[in-house]
């Protein structure tokens, strides 16, 4: 997001993820809040791989603050999984089935 590299949508998915996770963890209780956060990681694990795929630079335009810029969203992407697995756990601790 730093760069103006993606459009304004990887910023929006991703910060609405973030902001559904921080409900989910707040309200302790909530099956519905761990569960649209861990439906909302699984979308942006999708919609990051398209947004890098299709947004990428050629590399006459790749600057160091891009390359910077999408090192970042590869490594968020590359922990989504971990994070989903961490929110299926607490999940499963909630009572989910």
């Amino acid at each position: 997001c730093m760069n103006y590299m993606f459009p304004a949508s990887y910023a929006w998915g991703n910060f609405s993820v973030l902001a559904v996770g921080i409900w989910a963890i707040v309200q302790r209780d909530s099956l519905d809040a761990i569960m649209m956060f861990l439906t909302g990681l699984l979308l942006t694990v999708l919609t990051d791989i398209i947004h890098i795929s299709v947004f990428y630079p050629p590399n006459n335009y790749l600057t160091d603050v891009k390359r910077f810029s999408i090192g970042m969203a590869i490594f968020s992407l590359l922990l989504k999984p971990v994070s989903c697995y961490l929110v299926y756990r607490m999940y499963r601790e909630r009572g989910g089935e």
